[in-house]
């Protein structure tokens, strides 16, 4: 199988060229599509979560030798979360390399959370398939290379964060407001807003309320902090 130039150009963003093709097509074909005698990318999303969470916990051991228990799970959280494998996705272009489905096209599908994050882990599987542990674990650490580093951060809990900031100035706590919600009841997409008293606020999108209370909040205390600063 020869792949197109896009395709080609995508293996070029993640470091990796594939021996064997079809693991890559079917990493980026979503069921929407419906093809005949074309296979998917659930089967792999499966496997890539699995590989992702392995390559984490080591990375993760190996950063901080001295973290217990306690401290290493908020940061694996934070780095196998579905918005993250989303945005590292956005990182490489891959939405718009997706195969999808005329109706997944039109509601914006290479634009959604949990489509980018599933195809994300596919692409992990499809690597780990291809050519092994040790290539896969390699293009992870390259992609989420700034994150480990800086996980510390992105692992606290955003919500308690800012309605601490809030409530030091004298302010009321935050206020959450449910904007919207898109997709199919199995991978719904929630967009949220976080609301301080003064009127400022800040937008997320996920694909559950909780993760995108935690990402507005997270965005509305940097802004309130750079501002601040």
């Amino acid at each position: 199988m020869k792949l197109s130039g896009e395709l080609t150009a995508f293996e070029d963003r993640i470091g990796h060229r594939f021996a064997d093709p079809a693991l890559l097509v079917r990493a980026v074909t979503h069921a929407s599509v419906g093809t005949p005698h074309r296979e998917d990318n659930q089967r792999l999303e499966f496997l890539g979560d699995r590989v992702l969470g392995l390559v984490m916990a080591e990375a993760l051991l190996e950063e901080d030798l001295q973290a217990r228990e306690g401290q290493l799970a908020p940061r694996f959280n934070a780095l196998v979360r579905k918005e993250t494998c989303a945005n590292v996705a956005r990182d490489i272009g891959l939405g718009n390399v997706l195969r999808l489905g005329r109706s997944e096209m039109l509601s914006g599908g290479r634009r959604k959370e949990a489509l980018l994050g599933d195809a994300m882990e596919a692409v992990i599987a499809a690597v780990y398939r291809d050519a092994g542990f040790a290539a896969a674990k390699a293009m992870v650490l390259r992609l989420w290379g700034a994150r480990i580093r800086a996980v510390e951060d992105d692992a606290r809990d955003a919500k308690t964060a800012l309605q601490e900031w809030a409530q030091a100035r004298g302010m009321q706590p935050p206020l959450y407001v449910e904007l919207g919600r898109e997709g199919p009841d199995h991978a719904p997409v929630f967009t949220i807003a976080a609301r301080l008293g003064d009127g400022r606020e800040a937008q997320a999108q996920a694909g559950s309320k909780r993760h995108a209370e935690q990402d507005a909040a997270r965005a509305l205390l940097t802004r309130a902090e750079r501002e601040e600063g």
